[in-house]
């Protein structure tokens, strides 16, 4: 509250003065939900004893809310692009607005949230421990929606950095890195205070996750502020070596926020899911040490055709190439995990969310590292194939096992029988599905459509087609577009309904812990007669 009001008094006639009251309005409802609870009855002697859930619970649910706005931006974002019109001439409702409004949502918002949430929760189930710390999960969980609320509230002021996947201004950066030390620190703290003595591999994806995220996070926005009264601020870097630093970023960023992250997700709740182990514990430690290695060098590879030096478009290139190898070695263990536990995949609709996303998850590491060639990058590279690429990483594998998980997790946390509704996680199922392949074919023959008219020459050597004939061509793969968007949100929208009905109206269970106590799980193994 203290820093919101000195921002709001220092920034009064900037964006910044807006954002510090969305800070103090922010710590003041935290307050009032500390204060509620001061003659709340004191916690059990011992809180060792118990996991520390309720973190992880209104993760989820700020996960599910955030799903759901910024999915419904992307489909206005999407309509946009077919009815021009849609903008209703404001500047706050522009397309270059409200764009990063949907993409930050999706990745930080919807997929950020899920991640924090799902770490907590597989963290303690694989190290036996109850989270280190009372107030610094809360700290972790509630700094980093502020962060994404002043990212969304900024964009629609037309503050930016104009770096793709990193928009917001220095003092949000500033805040973003407080809450990830924060982060990790605990992870750290936690996995230090196991009954478990082995580290599962799921924390390794997550604890990867978290590290090299900070790393990219600092290095990326370092900059320096027009003014502390002020949100404007400079990059350290110029010209070719911030575009360098830019992509180093973000394409890492895709790596260890989109994928490390979700793997930690898979590794956990698809086995469980599906009662079995793991195919090959191995191949997913070796898959592990590919993708830290490989990925980190694959960023040049947006940058083809620039004034990037030629030998480090060609290094992104061949580790692009290379990264085929960790990447389907992941997708492939989890599909053959489930081999004898098909029919649970027919029949379950959540277990189902989650081969569909292991499935997504090799078709989009194989089209990257097509995609990453220098001579099909000339043809998709600025088109609508690298849009439809994204999502089919962002929709298929991303939001489905995201969704899975959720499904997988929330009668367990709210200790309910089941599911409010399976009838809705099937439809879910279908839309989402649906929509996925919808959007993504659409976007591939506009992106494809796209690259050969732009390259098309008369006889005489001028273009064929101009800008205006490419849009003409592209109207109906818009339409489609927004389309599969609308099907997609729609499944989001059934999601967050069924869960909100499922902890307010399933079926309680009796309740029963879910792993040993501290005192059963230090207790020496009962010898077994040889």
């Amino acid at each position: 509250m203290l820093f919101g009001l000195i921002m709001a008094v220092a920034g009064h006639a900037d964006p910044m003065g807006v954002h510090g009251w969305i800070v103090l309005l922010f710590g003041g409802a935290t307050a009032y939900a500390v204060l509620r609870a001061v003659y709340d009855p004191a916690p059990q002697e011992d809180r060792a004893l118990s996991y520390y859930d309720d973190p992880t619970k209104v993760g989820l649910v700020i996960s599910l809310f955030w799903a759901v706005v910024a999915m419904g931006m992307g489909v206005w974002v999407a309509a946009q692009l077919a009815w021009p019109d849609l903008r209703f001439d404001t500047a706050w409702s522009s397309f270059g607005r409200i764009r990063p409004v949907h993409t930050s949502g999706v990745i930080f918002g919807f997929g950020g949230n899920a991640l924090i949430a799902t770490s907590y929760h597989v963290m303690q189930r694989t190290s036996r421990a109850r989270l280190a710390g009372q107030i610094s999960p809360w700290f972790v969980l509630l700094g980093f929606n502020l962060f994404c609320l002043l990212a969304a509230t900024g964009y629609l002021m037309g503050v930016t950095q104009s770096k793709e996947y990193a928009e917001p201004e220095w003092y949000a950066d500033i805040l973003l890195v407080i809450v990830w030390v924060v982060y990790f620190i605990l992870y750290i703290r936690t996995l230090a205070r196991r009954n478990e003595p082995h580290i599962y591999v799921a924390n390794w994806y997550y604890l990867a996750f978290i590290l090299v995220v900070a790393i990219l996070h600092i290095v990326n926005n370092l900059a320096v502020p027009a003014s502390l009264t002020g949100a404007k601020s400079y990059s350290a870097f110029a010209g070719v070596q911030d575009a360098m630093t830019q992509w180093w970023y973000g394409h890492n960023a895709v790596a260890f926020f989109l994928t490390a992250g979700f793997l930690g997700m898979l590794y956990y709740f698809l086995p469980k899911r599906a009662e079995r182990p793991i195919y090959s514990y191995r191949l997913s430690i070796l898959s592990f040490w590919g993708i830290v290695f490989f990925y980190i060098w694959a960023g040049s590879h947006h940058l083809h055709y620039t004034a990037l030096p030629q030998w480090v478009q060609t290094l992104g290139m061949t580790f692009s190439v290379m990264l085929l190898v960790p990447s389907w070695a992941s997708a492939g263990n989890a599909l053959m995990t489930l081999n004898g536990a098909w029919h649970k995949v027919r029949d379950d609709a959540t277990l189902r969310f989650m081969m569909v996303a292991a499935v997504f998850y090799g078709l989009s590491t194989f089209e990257g590292s097509f995609m990453a060639v220098r001579a099909v990058n000339s043809l998709s590279h600025y088109t609508d194939w690298t849009v439809g690429h994204v999502h089919a990483g962002a929709m298929g594998w991303v939001a489905l096992i995201t969704f899975g998980s959720i499904y997988a997790v929330v009668p367990l946390l709210w200790k309910r029988e089941t599911m409010y509704s399976w009838k809705l996680v099937e439809w879910h199922f279908w839309l989402a599905l649906a929509g996925t392949v919808v959007y993504v074919f659409a976007m591939w023959n506009s992106g494809i459509t796209q690259g050969l008219m732009w390259r098309t020459y008369t006889e005489s050597g001028t273009l064929a087609y101009s800008f205006t004939d490419t849009l003409v061509a592209m109207h109906p793969y818009y339409v489609a577009r927004a389309f599969g968007g609308a099907l997609f949100l729609a499944g989001a929208i059934l999601a967050a309904f069924n869960v909100y009905m499922t902890i307010r109206r399933a079926p309680a269970k009796q309740p029963e812990r879910d792993y040993p106590t501290l005192s059963e799980a230090t207790e020496p193994a009962v010898p077994v007669a040889e």
